[in-house]
């Protein structure tokens, strides 16, 4: 299974994070399959990449609760639930 979580980059008490889609069974720092985003806590700033994004969860990733709070922030689920609405 594929889920979207947090890998974190940077250096200490100045971290950042990439969202990345990676197997459930990698580590944190594992080999990703792709970076979807990116996220700095420090400064609030988010980049997504929302059409791989979107791709991803079409296709069963599972977001974890901090990615999942990202992305309904940024107003994903409503263009990935626009998207399920053009396949049915």
């Amino acid at each position: 299974m594929v889920k979207l979580r947090l890998k974190r980059c940077g250096r200490k008490h100045c971290t950042t994070y990439r969202i990345v889609a990676i197997d459930v069974r990698s580590r944190r720092q594992g080999s990703e399959l792709r970076k979807v985003g990116f996220y700095d806590p420090i400064k609030k700033q988010t980049h997504l990449n929302i059409p791989a994004i979107v791709y991803f969860l079409e296709r069963g990733a599972q977001p974890t609760e901090t990615v999942r709070d990202i992305l309904k922030k940024s107003e994903v689920f409503n263009e990935f639930c626009s998207n399920q609405l053009k396949w049915n």
